[in-house]
Parts: structure tokens; sequence; C-alpha cells
């Protein structure tokens, strides 16, 4: 099975989407369809030997939308060969090729900047795909125009609007609803209504295509959608007017469909550059790769584009570039800036062996590094793939709003025919006012303020946790983090650093701890020990004397010679055997080894100078991560294959409560199991491959992994900086998220309730008008859609905020 997310240009309506969920899902091969309209996107998982990227595409375009391909990162693109023709391709990512199957024709290549065509398959035709399908004349989308993207949309639904509204003054003018102390006359004698049909046409049919292509595209699809209830009160009011004009004797309406088509156009520019606003963070990971890359090519620098860089490629990074792959240094050193994809600030230092990710930033030296990962294999193609899974995905919640928006829309057709039955036959009410309360009745049911509630939260929620290192895998995860009880965390690698750290020294008398580090570090040169590595890691940037005689004593150290002086480092029996007094540090050595740390003594020219304790180090946020838990009401649990009096001591010594030791890894998810059994929900904090029975078992599992680890098939979170700190942030993201879920399904649902009566009348002789109905609609939703941009501006423990971030996410071109 194959995971692709596409672009789906055109949803005007929250109920789009499910037109288009409905048409893939019929496709022979299609396991999973899942769309959003927050994101203009649809995630399809299928089976690549029975249908292929080119049948989801062709399917999206016979729905009546437009797809340029799948959505992926600029760099992101396999090489080709053909002639490039420079078209923009409308949106800031690139969009894949179609699979081609035998005999298919070549397909696109599109880059954010150039549309390429790869050749066919052996014995295919010849002939290349338009850049845009052309077979499909409702695809030229939506009223719209052909290739245009968010911003271009919000930009044309703003032009439809001041349109609408130039057209709609004069009408206001000439008819102004009772108002009759500002009516002018028709100029040069004309007829009234034929200068009000004349002035409405202009005002109406332009502006209102888009609603009648994607109301028509809805119907075709099976679907309701608020442009069918827009259409019925605009297009009732317009077509009713004309009639009266033209054909039979009665009331016109066109000032209240002109004016209440202004409202609607208002109400939908402001909802969709909302919606174009919450797709930020992942527009901004897709521009983070530059678009080109220094390779060696024959011995020579070469300036390719990114898309080309092949593995086991050599790349030359210069200071100020951004680093175009993944790869490992081969030689130079350098710090470079990781904040892009881990949201960790400050640089990190890298030297040959090291892995550098790509999209992030050169600081300082000059480096070469060979190509390991490229194309859809690097960290940022990996973490751009699950953030668009995770917002394309549904929470439990969103499931019963999708069903309760369909009805909705056939609610507000049939409350609105009865509306005008019951006041025009029943009460005899004039015609005018019956249909004026059925127009009011299908303006003022919004099935998009429930269908927005959730989308937008999970797309705000997952894109905020994506620019500080936190990736959710779907919209559930997002919602189960909130409810656990218990989060159960490994120690090795996750509490703690996993390797042994220097973690305390201590000084004889006259002695400084320098001079003991120095000492231990200069015997230790060049042996590849773990203790012996951490020692001298703990003295980078120190000057290291030379030492000579190197000697290793078995079992017990090693013994060489500093600028004539005799030295020794190991354990206490070689400080016996020494016969050198250690009564001075001797209570410090007991404390020492009696909290789990292992001692090296460091004695030179007859003196024991000093004590360095090696443990394995916790990481740097765990106590305070524990700490915040609890706070939080979040039981925090140590998972350790240690014995227990060693675990209770790190487990003291971090604040942790729950001890769970001497686990063996077989055992990891029978004690999730255990925990979940006394009816907690279980959160689990695992590397992600040597816990992955355990994230598997656990209600929501939290993989800590370095930043190129991003496709662990057994977490719901990954938390790229190996950071425990990262789970206070995941979980505070997901209850702010949640709330806005919740926030936004009750305005829905409250504003629905409410609005129904109002609009067909139940007060009278308090009624509302179509105008105040249409500005109601609009309203609710874009409210919505603001509550949950509010998410970014909300402070959050673990959470950088948005505009923190903004500087680092610029796009920027490697320099050559």
């Amino acid at each position: 099975m194959k995971t692709a997310t596409l672009d789906v240009g055109g949803m005007l309506s929250m109920l789009d989407y499910q037109g288009v969920e409905k048409q893939l899902g019929r496709i022979a091969g299609v396991r999973r369809a899942t769309a959003s309209i927050a994101s203009n996107s649809a995630t399809v998982e299928y089976d690549e030997t029975v249908t292929s990227l080119a049948a989801l595409k062709d399917k999206i375009n016979e729905c009546g939308f437009h797809c340029t391909g799948e959505i992926v990162p600029k760099h992101v693109c396999e090489p080709h060969a053909g002639h490039a023709q420079g078209i923009h391709a409308g949106r800031g990512a690139a969009m894949k090729p179609a699979e081609s199957k035998p005999g298919a024709p070549a397909v696109q290549v599109a880059h954010a900047h150039h549309v390429h065509t790869a050749h066919a398959p052996a014995g295919a035709p010849t002939a290349v795909a338009p850049a845009m399908p052309m077979s499909h004349d409702m695809a030229h989308e939506m009223g719209h125009g052909a290739g245009m993207d968010m911003g271009d949309m919000v930009r044309d639904m703003r032009n439809r609007f001041w349109i609408s509204l130039v057209f709609t003054i004069p009408i206001f003018v000439l008819q102004p609803m009772g108002m009759d102390f500002i009516r002018v006359k028709p100029p040069f004698g004309l007829d009234l209504n034929f200068v009000l049909f004349l002035l409405a046409s202009a005002a109406i049919l332009y502006p209102v295509w888009p609603f009648v292509v994607a109301a028509v595209r809805a119907l075709r699809n099976g679907i309701l959608n608020m442009a069918v209830l827009v259409i019925l009160s605009v297009g009732t009011g317009y077509l009713f007017s004309v009639g009266a004009t033209f054909f039979f004797k009665g009331e016109q309406f066109y000032e209240a469909a002109a004016i209440l088509l202004v409202f609607i156009l208002l109400g939908h520019w402001l909802e969709m550059r909302a919606r174009a606003g919450a797709s930020e963070a992942i527009r901004a990971l897709m521009d983070l790769a530059p678009p080109t890359a220094m390779v060696l090519r024959d011995g020579r620098e070469v300036e390719v584009p990114t898309a080309e860089v092949l593995a086991g490629d050599t790349v030359v990074i210069r200071p100020g570039n951004k680093i175009p792959v993944d790869g490992t240094i081969v030689d130079g050193t350098s710090q470079v800036d990781e904040s892009m994809l881990t949201g960790e600030s400050m640089p990190v230092g890298k030297k040959p062996g090291d892995t550098v990710i790509g999209a992030t930033i050169n600081k300082s030296g000059t480096f070469r590094y060979t190509a390991t990962k490229v194309g859809a294999d690097t960290a940022l193609a990996q973490i751009v793939k699950l953030v668009q899974e995770a917002q394309n995905s549904k929470a439990p919640a969103q499931l019963l709003a999708d069903r309760a928006s369909q009805w909705l829309v056939l609610a507000a057709a049939v409350v609105g025919v009865l509306t005008f039955v019951a006041w025009f036959w029943w009460l005899g009410q004039p015609l005018l006012f019956a249909m004026t309360l059925m127009i009011t009745v299908f303006v003022i049911a919004c099935p998009d303020a429930l269908g927005l509630a959730t989308p937008m939260a999970v797309m705000v929620g997952t894109g905020l946790g994506a620019m500080n290192g936190i990736l959710f895998k779907n919209a559930g995860a997002l919602e189960d983090a909130t409810k656990l009880d218990v989060v159960v965390m490994d120690k090795t690698g996750t509490l703690t650093l996993g390797q042994p750290q220097v973690v305390d020294v201590v000084t004889g008398k006259g002695q400084t701890q320098e001079r003991v580090l120095t000492t231990a570090a200069a015997v230790e040169q060049g042996s590849d020990h773990p203790l012996a590595q951490a020692i001298v890691r703990r003295t980078e940037g120190l000057v290291i004397p030379v030492q000579k005689g190197f000697e290793n004593i078995e079992g017990m150290g090693a013994r060489a010679e500093i600028d004539g002086e005799p030295v020794f480092l190991g354990n206490r029996r070689l400080m016996d055997a020494q016969k050198l007094d250690l009564s001075e540090l001797s209570p410090d050595a007991q404390r020492l080894q009696g909290a789990g740390r292992t001692v090296v003594h460091v004695a030179r020219a007859g003196k024991v100078i000093g004590l360095i304790a090696i443990a394995d180090a916790p990481r740097p946020n765990a106590a305070a991560a524990v700490a915040k838990l609890r706070e939080r009401g979040v039981q925090v649990a140590m998972l350790t294959g240690d014995n227990a009096g060693t675990a209770q001591r790190i487990a003291q010594e971090l604040g942790v409560e729950i001890v769970l030791a001497d686990v063996l890894p077989g055992q990891k998810a029978a004690k999730i199991k255990e925990l979940q059994g006394q009816g907690k929900k279980v959160g689990m904090v695992g590397d992600g491959v040597n816990d992955a029975p355990a994230l598997t078992q656990a209600d929501v599992g939290f993989a800590i992994g370095a930043g190129t680890d991003v496709a662990i098939d057994s977490a719901d979170v990954v938390l790229m900086k190996s950071d425990p700190y990262d789970v206070v942030g995941a979980i505070e993201l997901s209850r702010a998220t949640l709330r806005k879920m919740h926030q936004n399904l009750w305005w829905a649902v409250g504003y629905n309730v409410i609005a129904f009566p109002l609009a067909a009348g139940v007060l009278y002789p308090f009624t509302l008008s179509p105008e105040i109905a249409a500005l109601a609609m609009s309203g609710s939703s874009a409210i919505v859609a603001i509550n949950a941009l509010m998410l970014k501006r909300t402070k959050l423990a673990g959470i950088t905020r948005r505009s923190t971030l903004q500087p680092t996410l610029r796009p920027a071109h490697a320099a050559s």
C-alpha cells in the first residue's frame, strides 16, 4: 500500500471534500481517502499494483475539481530528461508526477517554478500532458480560473465582492428597501424594473458563478453543500424578479438578492482568508529546502537543482548555505542551525562522521558531506508527509459533524419550503413576506461552521507542533493525548542520554577541576573505552598535556607520565595497590558510589588529586518534564532494566513517582497492558525501535528520535528533538487544540439551533432579513476559522508561538 497527498483546488464549500472522498473511495485499489478543505488536499492510501496517481488525479478532475498532482516539497522530484517549459505551477509546493503505467503518455513533473515533461515508457505515445487538464469544463475552476492556488482564490473572491458591491449600491439607491427618503428615479425616464434588471444581472451573474459551479458539481457528486443553499436563496430572488419584470406581474427582489450576495461574498472572502492562514505551517515546511546544491562532479564543483542530487554525491557546503539533502560529513567542521526542523534554537556542532539534515543552515565552517537520503527519503519530505496526513485525518468528533453537516443542508431546504407554505398559504401573509422568510432560512443554515470546527483546529495544531519538532501522525492521537493518566518513559535514551557522561568532579585540597580533568584526559587520549570517551568529551576546549609511557593495568586502570610526574587513573583497587592515601576523599567516593556512579580516581605525583564520577546522565530537561507533567495531573512512570536500587535513585533524582525496574525488553508491552488493566490511559515514550511493542500497546506512543528518524511506524507522535520536555508540549498542544474543537463545535451547533427558528419567523413580528442572515451565516464560519487561528497566539508550555519562529522559516537560496 502507498500513501500520497494530492492537491485539490477549487473546494469552495466545507462539504465539497465529502464529494472528493466519496468519488475517490469508489476507485478499485483505494483503501482510504480523506480530504480537507482546510488544506485543499486529499490523502489517499491505495494499492499501486491496482491503481495509480494518474487515475486518482483524473477522478478528482472528473469530480469538477482541479488536481495538479502530488504535493511534495520543492526538492522532491525524480531526475528527469526532456525539454523544460517555464510555467508557473501556482502553488508553493512542487507537484510530483503521476505514476505511469505501460502505454501511458508522458506526465508532468511540476516544480515550484517549472513543469518538466518526463520521457514516456518505451512504446508509449509521445504526446505530452497539458499543463492543466483541458477536457474537464467543470474544472475551469469554480469560476475562479485555471491553476489558482488558495491565495489567488482569495483575491478572486475579493474582486467578485467589490464588483457585486459596486453594482448593488445604485440598486439600493433606486430601491432602498423602504427608506424612501434616499430613493432616486432612474435617469432618462427609463423603466425602473428594467434598470434594476440590468444592474442586478451585473451584480449577481458574474460574482455568483463560483457558487453555481460548486452547487452543480456537488449535486453531480451526490452532495448537498452550502453553495446549494446560496443558489436556492440568491437564485430564487433573482429568477422570480426576472419573471416579474418580463413575464408576469409581481413584486421583484432585485435589491434583496443583490445585497444578500454582497454579504455572502464578504463573509466567504473573510473565511477563505482565515483558511489560507491555517496552512501557513505546511507551506513554510514546503519551502525550506534550497533550490540548488553544489556537488562534486568529475573533480569539480557544479551547481545542480536539489532535485537532481543523487545518493552518494559529495556536496560542498559553505558558511550561510542551506544544506540541500541529508548526509554524513566526510571532512570539515561547523555549527549547523537545525531550528527550522527541530525547533531547537541553539546551533549543533558537526564534525566528520556526523549526520546533517536537509533544509538546515550552516552557520560557520566549510565542510563536505556524502548525500545519503535524497528526494522523498529526506527528513524534510518525511516530515511534510506526516504533517499532511495528520492534517487530512479526521478526529472522532469530526465524523459526527460531517454527517450532521450533510443533513443540515437538507433540513434547511425542507424547512425553507415549509416556512413559505406556512406563512403564505396557512397564515395568509403576502408573497413578498413569505418568500423573504424562505430565502432567510436557505441562507442562515451554515454547514460550513460545523464542518470547519474540527479540521481547522487540527490543521493549526498539527502545524504548530511541526514548527516545534512535534509531529502528530493523525488527529486521533491529537485527541487521545488529552486523556492520558500515566506517561511511561523508558530510562535509557529517553530520560537519560544513553551514554556515559561526567556528572561530577571532586577535587582534593589545593586542586582545580580543570587540572583533574585534563590530567585524566591526557591518560585516556586515544582510548575507545566508553568511560575514557566520557572524560575526553568533558575536556573539549581545554588544553590537554602530553603524556608518555602509557601502560594499561588490567582490571584496575592505567598509568602514564606527564611532565615527569607519574599519573595513575583507575578504581579504588589501583589506589590501594599503589598505597595512595584516600582518607581526604574517601567519604566523597563512598557517596558517589552509593548514588550509582562509576568513580574514577586520579592520582598525580604520589597524591590523589580528585575523583571523576561518571554515569548515564539525565537529559537536561528530564526533571522539568516530569515536574510539569505531574503539575498537569499526569503520573510519570520510569521503565528500565536496571535493578530496583539503581532505578529508585534515578527516579528520586528526577521526581518520578512510579518505578518499573528489572524489566526485560520483551516485558515492556506487558507492563503497559498492566497499567491499562487498572483503567488508566497510558502514553509510552521510547526510542521507537527497541520499544516498538510498548509504543504500539500504549494509547498514545511518543517516539524520541533524531531528526532523520521520523518515519517510526510504531508511534503516534514523533518528538524530533529527543527532548522529554516535548511530551509536555505535545500534551499541552493537544489539550489546547481539543479546547478549540469543542469551542468551535458548541458555537456551530448553538448557532444553528438559534438561527433556524429566528429565520423561520418563530418570534414574529421580530424577523431576520436575508442580508442579516447572510452576514450571520458567513460570519459563523469566519468565527470558527479565526478561533482556530487564535491557537497560534496561545501560550503553551513547551510550545514556541509561531511569531517567534517566523524569521527562520523564510525560504532561502543556497549560496553558490
